[in-house]
């Protein structure tokens, strides 16, 4: 039952619930449909169509999609301060569409790419790569879908849970449900793409194969702008970062001041007044900001006595704690960067690897190489009911805790699972290349299914996780942010993918030794090259359980309850990888 004071909330705004979410899901279905249509098969778009080199198209694409995922944090900073996010996304939406009608246009279009090699008749010259037109206008077309993903990606989840009142009990429930909806959609769609789509992209028409995703997403902006008048657009409130920025200016005006004894009893802390943030307690981690709270005789209070007339020099003690949870996710966060740097392989070098295998089932049909990442897809879509409603309770059990495992650990699990996905990936290219060079045999390449699901099961883990933590790990109005963090560690992953790419292209190859990802598989080292990423991940997963155990959950009573992670079984888990 809904209280009197949840009742009178709904009169406050009204929030429609599932009214609007024929609309919002919609678009998302239609967004996620045409996106991963249009992007899935990129790099065969660009090694096939383009002619370009395999090291170049792997560098632009990690470089596209560190950008596309560095992108979300600009536009959450703008939904949040400025333009809130019905508008950034309805801006989003439509700069994603013109950028896949561009990229379209490049297919359709013969002057818009080089000419098919068959048609040059010119023995020995190879095929023609893209003229600098023909790339800038293929650019133009990726740096649209990089501003539409600036704004889709941070504010489409929580633009959809914007629609129910999260202060009853209804709609606290119609917020679970969207979350399970939204990543039904997302995966359903994702599977649709990289099947069917990717499909006709190979074998029928990369003109056809480019319009349906151009088309999915022109569906998509009709279903969202129908949606205007029913849905609740909440204005933003504010730069989240203004107060950050002002405990970090205040902290250094403060410098040279001593920490107090007492921080509970001497810390500037007035009575919590927000209706949005949840009250923090003082923690003793960071303690030199707590010099942002230390009330000087130069720090004078307003009539109210609750705010200080400077706030760029006496900060609340609720300012810095919101603060700390910042600088706390930051170590966590970083240690995502290799594990994106590993998953960001399945959509480039496992693609190639499937090129060259036999990717024939029966004597017609052909399995595009493209579609592989759908096993990682399918793994992660069976996995999460069965986690969810068996493993979960099996668990709970022992552990007596709801989620069965803590967050921390759910993560962890997702690093170790990244690090065998890439030394399946190294066993599995070694063998390719044996049977290619010496006994002249394509291994099939259903082998490339082991690797593919280990890393759905790495993502169900991982990335998951992720997205709990950082919304229940940062301050309330910087929920938005809190989603761009995921993006931005997908970012500095695939900026890192690049930079190692590029290094070892140009650091192997020397003398009598075989360039690592040389043009032809068959004559590089692809199998090293899984191997050290691997090792980088073992590595990260020792960085990521020694911040993991000195991790502390936001809202902690008093800073002393430390994040109880179960890091010992994790332990002895990461002696045997």
């Amino acid at each position: 039952m809904e209280t009197k004071e949840e009742v009178e909330e709904l009169t406050v705004t009204k929030h429609k619930g599932w009214k609007a979410m024929p609309y919002v899901l919609g678009n998302e279905t239609f967004e996620k449909l045409g996106s991963t249509g249009m992007l899935s098969n990129l790099i065969v778009y660009l090694t096939t169509v383009f002619h370009m080199k395999q090291v170049d198209a792997a560098i632009l694409l990690n470089v596209f999609s560190g950008t596309t995922n560095l992108a979300p944090v600009v536009g959450a900073f703008l939904s949040d301060s400025y333009f809130g996010r019905y508008a950034t996304l309805g801006f989003a939406c439509v700069a994603t569409f013109l950028g896949m009608l561009l990229v379209t246009l490049t297919a359709g279009i013969p002057r818009l790419h080089p000419p098919h090699c068959k048609s040059l008749n010119l023995a020995g010259t190879g095929c023609i790569g893209p003229s600098q037109s023909q790339l800038a206008f293929l650019l133009g077309g990726l740096a649209f879908l990089v501003v539409g993903a600036g704004g889709i990606r941070p504010c489409n989840l929580a633009f959809g849970a914007d629609q129910f009142n999260p202060k009853t009990e209804s709609g606290r429930k119609g917020i679970n449900s969207f979350f399970n909806w939204y990543y039904f959609t997302f995966t359903s769609m994702m599977m649709v793409s990289l099947t069917i789509i990717v499909y006709v992209q190979v074998s029928v028409s990369w003109t056809l194969g480019l319009a349906i995703p151009t088309t999915a997403m022109f569906f998509s902006c009709v279903c969202f702008f129908l949606g205007t008048n029913i849905y609740v657009k909440i204005k933003p409130e504010g730069s989240p970062f203004t107060s950050l920025a002002q405990v970090f200016v205040a902290c250094i005006k403060k410098r040279k001041l001593k920490a107090v004894s007492q921080p509970e009893k001497e810390l500037f802390d007035p009575p919590h007044t927000s209706l949005l943030n949840s009250k923090l307690h003082h923690t003793d981690q960071f303690r030199f900001l707590d010099k942002a709270a230390t009330r000087t005789p130069e720090d004078t209070l307003n009539e109210d006595g609750l705010s200080p007339t400077n706030p760029w020099r006496l900060c609340s003690n609720q300012k810095v704690e919101e603060a700390k949870c910042l600088l706390r996710v930051i170590p966590i966060w970083s240690s995502t960067v290799i594990f994106y740097m590993a998953l960001s392989q399945q959509t480039t070098y496992a693609v190639l690897q499937a090129m060259n295998m036999d990717r024939h089932i029966g004597k017609h049909f052909q399995i595009p190489a493209g579609s592989f990442i759908v096993v990682s897809m399918l793994a992660l879509t069976l996995w999460l009911p069965l986690y969810d409603r068996v493993i979960v309770s099996a668990v709970r059990r022992i552990t007596k805790q709801d989620g069965g495992i803590t967050l921390l650990q759910r993560m962890g699990i997702g690093l170790v699972l990244c690090v065998i996905s890439m030394v399946v990936s190294g066993i599995v290219e070694a063998r390719r290349r044996r049977l290619a060079v010496s006994e002249g045999i394509l291994m099939s390449s259903l082998w490339l299914i082991p690797q593919f699901a280990i890393a759905g099961l790495a993502e169900a883990f991982n990335i998951i996780g992720q997205v709990e933590f950082y919304y229940k790990q940062f301050p309330e109005n910087m929920r938005s942010v809190s989603g761009s963090f995921l993006f931005l560690g997908m970012a500095a992953g695939n900026y890192m993918s690049s930079l190692f790419v590029s290094v070892v292209h140009k650091t192997t190859g020397h003398g009598r030794h075989e360039n690592w990802l040389n043009e032809n598989l068959n004559h590089g080292r692809l199998d090293f090259f899984y191997y050290v990423i691997a090792g980088c991940g073992v590595v990260n997963f020792v960085y990521f359980i020694f911040f993991a155990r000195w991790y502390r959950y936001k809202g902690a009573d008093s800073g002393n309850q430390v994040a109880e992670i179960g890091m010992k079984t994790m332990n002895s888990g990461a002696s045997h990888v």
